[in-house]
């Protein structure tokens, strides 16, 4: 057979040809769509991966020292329907390619074909019971409204979020439980909430988060965020057989518990004797730390502030975060310095004149200086009166040509080291060093000047956080060795502790043990001395040991002219011989009468004998029957919850059915509720009721609560029956 050569070279010409055009025709489309079209596709990517969802994790709990939660995630729901789900009219259409499929189609659906139909009657009689806000009708008007309408995405009870109890209910009506979501048109949208059981107590320390996110702001929720968030998972959609199932490919591993340091008990007797105090001085501002002498732990931390309302809420971290004029506490560290560099000895005796005396032009007075004054004293005695005088000459006088070894040792005794705390914003204390200028004097210097030792060793002129007073002074009670406060003793896991966080020892030893111990005897007679000023500090039962502070604060116009407020504090520790705990109370009021030792030292004496009783136990016989039933005290307020765990405790109730508030009466073993008014726009009467449920009723008609005390609600401001007021305040008091 003869070969034409011709024509297949032709051929193959126009094979490689084509070939080549095509080559060109892909390379030049890839070159386009990285470039012309980068940004659509990356668009398009984002989409094509958003079908990878996360598992948020469970955020683990705050728990006190005694296990006791502080602040925990409790989850609450809203619940959406698609009313099209389920339905059974089917229509016709022409897909793009030709072929017949079919579909939803609104026009053609019907109420009466779909489940949602069929069982609505009684979804709306188990809505009544389980949202009770809105009666049977109402919640039959809702839903057929938006069925009628073919809504997709539907709120099962409008403004009602629903509680874990709520939405486990809701699960068992028709079509809600069915176990496909799918097949029943179900969206479930839940929301971490994090709930504090004590109310405010310790509010600040424990940290809040940003609304409903999980997100930390502050506190311990940020402090320790990694380890209370968790890791999340991730999941995925899949399509099978025209359905969309979701597959795990990580399961989220939920978050650690923090153990915190807190003690509930002790929290709530500091936050009280306070309180009690603000409210009699009309003061601005107090703070509370209590710490354990060995350890550092700190029992209770206590920050108020007065609001508008002329109530006290903890709004600041002030126990960490506020630098403050410490007063007359830093004496303290001041004489102990002195003592320390072998300056001065506790025999040494000062001349404070008539309580005036003129420090480099400067007048500085003794609070006794109407009086005469203290003349000649001796050191003990300096601190015993707390005389400003008394310690500016000793210090001055030893100091003054050498004021940079003075700071020196005030950094080595501790009372000016950083503490290094793990909160955001947490404030390190400020003590100046002086700087000398190119003549080698100090009274030149840009930070310094002649009259700046004498005010620094009294409390002036250096900002000092509490923290870091009290920590000073639990060093001296703790046979000198500094430890870092600590607010968390460890991190558990399902109950079991995996890991503990020890005892941080800052510093070994504050200074020599003869100084160590003469502080501890002028402590000592500062409060259990007849002559000494801090004698409403001490105890009939046991012996305190401590010092009073009162510093001026400036206001605007500086110390003179204006209305100024006064720091008054004090700051010690008990039992003197045995010391178990250390403790600062700080206020600042604008009182007429400024007193550190008969203002702060009252609190400290009520807080110190309040908790000394709580750790003394006593041997109780109680005569037991066996076959008594004994009735749980139950609060008026949601009558859901109680129902709930009393069916779970196996208690006997009647009445309950159809409405979600109520009051509870209890006898023989029985619990009986009644329903109680809850028109939307009346006041409800709350009283008996606990905290969460009183403001939850009073919240959702548009009302601001503010709470005193704990426990439940004993008085409202505003009375029940009264027409609601939105934004108007209600005060509770609860007991």
């Amino acid at each position: 057979m003869k070969f034409d050569k011709k024509y297949i070279n032709t051929r193959i010409t126009v094979i490689v040809v084509v070939a080549a055009l095509a080559m060109i025709a892909i390379i030049a489309r890839a070159v386009y769509t990285a470039t012309v079209q980068n940004e659509k596709w990356k668009k398009v990517g984002a989409v094509s991966v958003s079908d990878t969802l996360p598992m948020p994790a469970a955020r683990g709990n705050i728990l006190s020292a005694d296990g006791q939660l502080m602040a925990s995630s409790l989850p609450d729901y809203k619940v959406y329907i698609d009313f099209l789900s389920g339905v059974e009219r089917m229509s016709d259409s022409i897909a793009a390619n030709g072929s017949k499929v079919r579909r939803y189609d609104p026009k053609q659906v019907h109420e009466k074909d779909s489940m949602w139909a069929t069982n609505m009657d009684s979804i709306c009689r188990g809505l009544a019971e389980i949202c009770p806000n809105y009666t049977y009708e109402e919640h039959y008007e809702h839903m057929m409204k938006g069925l009628k309408e073919h809504k997709r995405y539907w709120d099962v009870s409008p403004r009602v979020v629903l509680n874990f109890i709520q939405y486990n209910e809701l699960m068992k009506l028709p079509v809600f439980n069915l176990k496909n979501r799918y097949a029943s048109g179900l969206t479930v949208d839940p929301r971490n909430n994090r709930n504090k059981p004590f109310g405010s107590l310790a509010r600040r320390t424990l940290g809040e988060m940003f609304g409903a996110k999980d997100s930390a702001r502050s506190g311990l929720e940020l402090a320790y965020d990694s380890l209370l968030r968790g890791e999340p998972g991730r999941m995925h959609n899949k399509k099978v057989l025209s359905k969309y199932l979701s597959i795990v490919d990580k399961e989220p591993v939920d978050g650690y518990d923090l153990v915190s340091t807190i003690d509930v008990g002790m929290q709530d007797i500091c936050e009280s004797a306070l309180r009690e105090k603000l409210h009699e001085l009309d003061a601005s501002m107090g703070v509370v730390v209590l710490m354990e002498v060995k350890t550092g732990d700190v029992k209770a931390i206590v920050n108020l502030m007065r609001y508008d309302d002329g109530e006290y809420y903890e709004a600041r971290n002030y126990a960490l975060a506020a630098l403050m004029e410490p007063g007359s506490t830093f004496k303290t560290a001041s004489i102990m310095v002195a003592l320390d560099d072998g300056y001065i000895t506790t025999k040494d005796i000062v001349d404070t004149g008539s309580g005036i005396c003129n420090m480099y032009g400067a007048k500085m007075k003794d609070h006794n200086w109407y009086r005469g004054g203290y003349g000649v004293i001796d050191v003990p005695h300096v601190l015993m009166f707390s005389s400003n005088i008394g310690v500016s000459k000793l210090v001055d006088g030893h100091y003054h040509n050498q004021p940079e070894k003075f700071v020196e040792g005030l950094r080595r005794i501790g009372i000016g080291t950083p503490l290094g705390l793990p909160f955001d914003g947490a404030a390190n204390p400020v003590i100046r060093m002086p700087h000398k200028d190119h003549k080698g004097g100090y009274r030149m210097s840009d930070n310094w000047s002649a009259t700046a030792l004498a005010w620094m060793s009294i409390g002036y002129e250096t900002q000092i956080p509490p923290i870091s007073t009290v920590s000073f002074y639990n060093a001296i009670a703790n046979n000198g060795k500094m430890v870092r406060p600590r607010f968390v003793k460890g991190i558990s896991k399902d109950g079991e502790m995996v890991q503990e966080f020890p005892v941080e020892v800052i510093k070994q030893r504050i200074c020599k043990q003869s100084t160590l111990d003469d502080i501890q005897r002028i402590l000592y007679r500062v409060v259990n001395d007849p002559e000494g000023l801090g004698k409403k500090a001490g105890n009939p039962y046991f012996h305190v040991s401590g010092k009073t502070g009162t510093a001026q604060v400036a206001n605007g116009a500086g110390y003179k002219g204006g209305l100024n407020e006064h720091l008054v504090s004090f700051c010690g520790y008990y039992p003197s011989e045995e010391p178990k705990y250390s403790c600062i109370v700080a206020i600042r009021h604008a009182y007429a009468v400024a007193s550190g030792g008969g203002q702060a030292g009252v609190v400290f004496s009520k807080i110190a004998q309040r908790i000394y009783s709580k750790n003394v136990t006593t041997d109780i016989n109680l005569a037991k029957d066996s076959l008594a039933v004994h009735v749980p005290r139950v609060k008026n307020g949601n009558v859901l919850a109680a129902q709930y765990v009393l069916k779970e405790l196996g208690m006997k109730t009647d009445g309950g059915k159809g409405y979600e508030w109520g009051t509870v009466s209890a006898e023989k073993g029985r619990v009986t509720f009644q329903p109680m008014d809850v028109s939307a726009d009346v006041v409800p009467n709350v009283t008996g009721m606990g905290a969460r449920d009183a403001v939850y009723a009073l919240s959702t008609r548009g009302m601001t609560v503010r709470m005193k005390g704990k426990g439940k609600v004993v008085s409202q401001s505003v009375p029940s029956g009264s027409k609601v007021v939105k934004g108007r305040t209600v005060i509770l008091e609860l007991k």
